[in-house]
């Protein structure tokens, strides 16, 4: 919701903004890719986030989607990570105009408070349409991400 141009299309020269957040979630298949979609993703709670994921990726695997399943995301997420790559160069799924690709987590030697500390660590690339979103607003979006993830608070599970 705080960055309304990543979930959003270009119909010609207009812009579409969604009303709702619907995650499209990359899942490998033994040939190729499908990308089954959570609705009103942001009007869930982290658990039902990871069952839906779950549930989506494993009727995805064993063919049982619906059509509508892997219609209308507004925004995707894939992971390389998932084999082993620090960082990915995701292609846009259209009309959405970004995509976020999370590498994989891997502990890292990190300062923190003048300190060398391990620490688990993940690196995450943005792809999005210029026509769109600029730089700053997708660097604004990576930092939000970030500091989301630093600041995560468990009881929200």
């Amino acid at each position: 919701r705080d960055f309304p141009y990543v979930n959003a299309s270009l119909d010609e020269d207009e812009i579409v903004f969604k009303q709702d957040i619907n995650i499209g979630i990359a899942v490998a298949l033994e040939q190729g890719l499908i990308v089954p979609v959570v609705r009103k993703a942001d009007e869930r709670n982290l658990l039902d986030l990871s069952k839906a994921i779950a549930d989506l990726a494993q009727r995805a695997r064993s063919k049982q989607l619906k059509v509508e399943e892997v219609e209308g995301g507004t925004f995707t997420i894939t992971n390389p990570g998932i084999f082993g790559g620090l960082w990915g160069l995701p292609i846009i799924n259209q009309p959405q105009v970004a995509i976020l690709a999370a590498g994989s987590i891997d502990k890292r030697a990190v300062v923190v408070d003048d300190q060398i500390v391990v620490r688990p660590m993940c690196y995450f690339t943005l792809g999005y349409d210029h026509r769109l979103v600029d730089g700053a607003d997708a660097g604004r979006f990576l930092q939000a991400l970030k500091k989301c993830l630093q600041e995560f608070d468990e009881g929200l599970l």
